[in-house]
């Protein structure tokens, strides 16, 4: 089982947009298997090609047990509601925060083969979308922060520093 590392809070790579995705190709395919494993074996629900420093607008996800999907160059175009839960993510490891995400989103995009893929999605899959689309903008679940409270996520991080080792749990995204 071949795995990427994960890039953590400070990786550059992490607050750059990442490019639209031109040709879907067997090397697509083959990161694509590489994400799942990396995405297993770190026990993410959800990893997005920059984490593992490819700048491609595509993101890898599975719920519950019904196989891994990718979703390319993916854009929310509808959503509603509002649902706050406390959210982890793979580039953060250890931590956790309380982050405020619309409850329903509809997320369009392309699967493997090309097709267009049009997916509703509430609460879990709903936040995983837009956490995962976040990282394909630069976004870090930091920046979703209020001042105070990424002031204090900050200090933290440079209190514990991140030694590298995956966050593993349900809500790391």
């Amino acid at each position: 089982m071949a795995t990427f590392p994960i890039r953590l809070f400070g990786d550059p790579v992490l607050k750059q947009r990442a490019r639209k995705v031109e040709e879907i190709d067997g090397g697509l395919a083959t990161l694509v298997d590489t994400m799942y494993d990396t995405m297993d074996e770190a026990a993410g629900l959800g990893l997005a090609a920059p984490q593992v420093g490819v700048q491609k607008r595509l993101f890898t996800y599975e719920i519950e047990d019904s196989g891994p999907s990718v979703i390319v160059n993916p854009e929310i175009v509808e959503s509603s509601g509002e649902w706050v839960y406390n959210e982890g993510c793979l580039s953060v490891p250890g931590l956790q925060f309380e982050i405020v995400r619309p409850r329903f989103v509809t997320l369009r995009g392309l699967d493997l083969d090309g097709n267009e893929t049009v997916i509703e999605a509430d609460e879990l899959l709903a936040r995983l979308f837009q956490h995962e689309i976040d990282h394909l903008d630069g976004v870090l679940l930091l920046d979703r922060l209020e001042p105070a409270e990424r002031k204090q996520a900050l200090r933290a991080i440079r209190e514990h520093g991140l030694n590298g080792a995956s966050h593993r749990g349900p809500n790391a995204l």
